[in-house]
């Protein structure tokens, strides 16, 4: 009964967090907030997606929210990498 107006405030503070992480993303100083920003900006992505799944009463969202994080963890590492090395493939 009060699950409903639990995934609707948990989704309104992810979101509010979305918003604030572009603003972030605007007004970083550097190229590794940067790469934070995005990197956190794909974990709220991540519970978004979940807590849709589990409004939709599915498991299917469980599987697209791991297909990105990896997705998400790979970009995060090539990233870091282009940053510390300059080229991503050695």
């Amino acid at each position: 009964m009060i699950l409903p107006y639990a995934l609707l405030f948990m989704i309104a503070c992810i979101a509010l967090a979305l918003i604030l992480n572009l603003w972030r993303l605007f007004t970083a100083s550097t190229l590794a907030d940067r790469i934070l920003t995005l990197d956190t900006m794909t974990v709220n992505g991540i519970a978004l997606v979940v807590l849709y799944g589990v409004w939709a009463g599915t498991g299917l969202y469980l599987e697209v929210a791991v297909l990105l994080a990896l997705t998400g963890f790979v970009g995060t590492v090539a990233y870091c990498k282009y940053l510390l090395r300059g080229s991503i493939i050695e």
